[in-house]
């Protein structure tokens, strides 16, 4: 992202430090708001404009103190796009975007549908709930799978997440893999799993070889009456700002 937020990380406004074009840190202590959205571009070419459309829109922006990270990915299917965005809190978003100056900008994000969704009005508004960690030390993340779930409430969404976790005992599995993050949506009807991995055929491979129908992540998710899986995407090449 080419921005007066200077690519080396300086805010030449604030002093604050931002990284650009890097993958977020997605388990941050300050990131009390997740926004998470996503659409069909209708091709690589409607990809880059996406991209290049809300980092110009974030360009000159100032920055606010709650504002963490504005992330986005193309898919690998070479039309989809996924916006991930932190904020300290819900409330700091709202003032952000009641004021005047700001709306042109933030009107962007009304482009994606909240994930899970169609004809949503995204983005959805997320809260991290759990994660799988790394086995051990973390590889960089060079893909990012979004993995999403309609749910009757919270306490499915919840128990989809609790008995992941239980299934692998808290630790990411399978080669390739990093780490995965559970989102759980505000009106706790969905979840959203960003999950990382070192690239996306390693994905490919765990995806064919584990998660077929009958296997064990697929049985655990039949057995809840509550929790409707709605596939995933692959996503790289991120595009944005990450509060340092």
């Amino acid at each position: 992202m080419t921005s007066t937020h200077s690519p080396d990380g300086v805010d030449s406004g604030s002093g604050d430090a931002f990284r650009t074009d890097v993958f977020p840190e997605i388990r941050r202590p300050d990131s009390g708001l997740v926004l998470i959205g996503e659409w069909d571009a209708g091709g690589p070419e409607g990809q880059r404009a996406a991209q290049d459309g809300v980092a110009r829109a974030w360009e000159k922006t100032p920055l606010p103190a709650g504002f963490l990270s504005r992330v986005m990915f193309a898919g690998t299917d070479g039309r989809s796009v996924l916006d991930y965005a932190q904020w300290t809190s819900g409330a700091a978003h709202r003032e952000f975007v009641s004021r005047e100056e700001n709306r042109p900008r933030e009107g962007l994000a009304a482009a994606p549908v909240g994930v899970g969704g169609e004809g949503d009005a995204g983005p959805g508004r997320f809260r991290l709930y759990r994660s799988l960690l790394p086995q051990g030390a973390a590889p960089a993340s060079g893909c990012v799978v979004r993995v999403a779930f309609r749910t009757a409430g919270e306490g499915d969404a919840r128990q989809l997440v609790d008995g992941l976790m239980d299934m692998f005992d808290g630790r990411q599995s399978g080669a390739g893999g990093i780490a995965s993050h559970f989102h759980l949506s505000e009106d706790g009807t969905r979840v959203v799993n960003y999950s990382e991995w070192t690239d996306a055929e390693s994905h490919e491979r765990v995806a064919v070889a584990k998660l077929r129908s009958g296997g064990q992540v697929m049985r655990l998710i039949a057995s809840l009456p509550g929790v409707e899986p709605l596939g995933f995407r692959r996503y790289t090449s991120p595009r944005g700002l990450v509060r340092a």
